[in-house]
């Protein structure tokens, strides 16, 4: 339950937390010594003291000679009843005035009362015979002299050994965060130069991660290349085929011309599945230009899409060439199973928000996580009548969206009544 309740004000980052471990456990270590070592030091002291003091007052009042009060340092001169105190008196924080009025009492007989006012003088009023005798000296003779001393001594060792731990423990963590640095990069999308470096076990974890890499970038390099030779090898006979097909004119030639372009599509689609999120390289750029540039394209080749809302400035590093097919997916899926599309952006110092809105029947919120998963056909759903798609549209924007550190969300558009897609990546 405490825990839950500190958790809000906890450090969110590592070197906070590591911070956090290395002080509470250092203040508290000096507190506890400092209690410790302080009631143990200053009242064994201060008895000491007190104890060679009464047996000095006891001294002076058995002597006759004055002068062995003086060589003690001891003021004494009688004085009347009124002069004496009604209670010991002594200031609220002066512990050490606790011990040297216990321990008076205890030794000095005929004791009446002492008085602690004065930091740097003590009273003692002692009752001999019928007078009443005030003995003066200074409070030094009672107590530790420079008690402060050793606060500044423990402070001052303890900040310069939390110091030199914080700046041991930094250079520690250094490694951890260039690793975290390093795969979200590589998380979206960009190839930051990393290398191994730290204790052991943070060495094995950073060459893994070197390893799985290389080991990734290697496939998307073969897969690359499959996908260059596979669009090169099918496009030719493809073209071939339409070619042939256009130099009949019997109306029987009419059905393979449309299974030609049916297939010409299906493969554009497999392969811009297959080249998925990471087609270009990561730039800074403006997404709100961006986008308003997919809209105008698509306006003019006729697509009933609009922009509802741009809000926000800044820039952020993107691959346009994937953002660009992901937002026109939405779009061209948006104006397929409905009859218009509206385009909101939204950019935040924390995330950026894409969405494509449509007035069509939209996606049961049972069937939205099979939607996005490709091949999928949603008949009940969608009007499959309406488009000739593989499935992979609301796939190929999903990929887009997880290599940019983000992710795609489906729900019901307020304004519309269709499907409300957004793209939401974190900046």
């Amino acid at each position: 339950m405490i825990l839950r309740w500190l958790k809000p004000y906890l450090p969110r980052g590592l070197h906070g937390r590591s911070a956090l471990g290395l002080l509470v456990p250092m203040i508290t270590l000096l507190l506890v010594m400092s209690v410790v070592i302080v009631q143990r030091h200053f009242e064994g002291v201060t008895e000491q003291l007190t104890r060679s003091m009464a047996r000095e007052i006891r001294l002076v009042r058995s002597a006759e000679d004055p002068s062995i009060a003086q060589a003690l340092g001891i003021s004494v001169r009688r004085v009347s009843a009124d002069a004496l105190p009604p209670e010991n008196i002594r200031r609220w924080y002066d512990f050490s005035g606790i011990v040297i009025i216990r321990e008076m009492r205890e030794l000095i007989p005929g004791l009446a009362g002492v008085e602690l006012s004065d930091r740097k003088n003590v009273h003692v009023y002692l009752r001999n015979e019928e007078e009443l005798l005030e003995l003066s000296f200074a409070r030094r003779l009672l107590s530790a002299r420079r008690p402060y001393l050793l606060f500044v001594n423990m402070m001052g060792v303890g900040i310069l050994m939390t110091v030199i731990s914080f700046i041991y423990m930094r250079n520690q963590l250094r490694p951890i965060t260039r690793l975290a640095k390093a795969a979200e990069a590589f998380g979206r999308g960009r190839h930051v130069p990393y290398r191994p470096k730290g204790a052991t076990e943070l060495r094995a974890a950073g060459q893994a991660f070197v390893d799985m890499r290389a080991r990734i970038e290697r496939q998307i390099e073969q897969r690359t290349l499959m996908l260059s030779g596979v669009s090169h090898d099918m496009r030719t006979p493809l073209t071939r085929l339409r070619l042939s097909l256009a130099m009949l004119d019997d109306d029987e030639a009419e059905p393979m011309r449309r299974d030609v372009e049916d297939m010409e599509r299906l493969l554009n689609g497999f392969l811009d599945f297959a080249r998925g999120a990471q087609e270009g390289t990561a730039e800074v750029l403006d997404p709100i230009e961006l986008v308003r540039q997919v809209v105008a394209d698509m306006q003019r080749a006729r697509t009933p899409v609009v922009v509802h809302e741009m809000s926000g400035e800044g820039q952020i590093s993107l691959r346009a060439v994937a953002m660009r097919r992901a937002v026109e997916n939405l779009i061209n899926n948006a104006v397929r199973y409905g009859t218009r599309a509206e385009v909101s952006v939204t950019l935040t110092d924390r995330q950026l928000s894409i969405r494509v809105e449509d007035d069509g029947p939209g996606i049961p919120p049972e069937d939205r996580g099979e939607a996005i998963k490709p091949f999928t056909r949603l008949e009940p759903a969608r009007n499959q009548n309406r488009g000739t798609g593989v499935g992979l549209g609301l796939s190929i924007v999903i990929d887009v969206a997880r290599a940019h550190g983000g992710t795609l969300r489906l729900g019901e558009s307020d304004r519309l009544g269709g499907l409300c897609a957004d793209i939401v990546i974190a900046v």
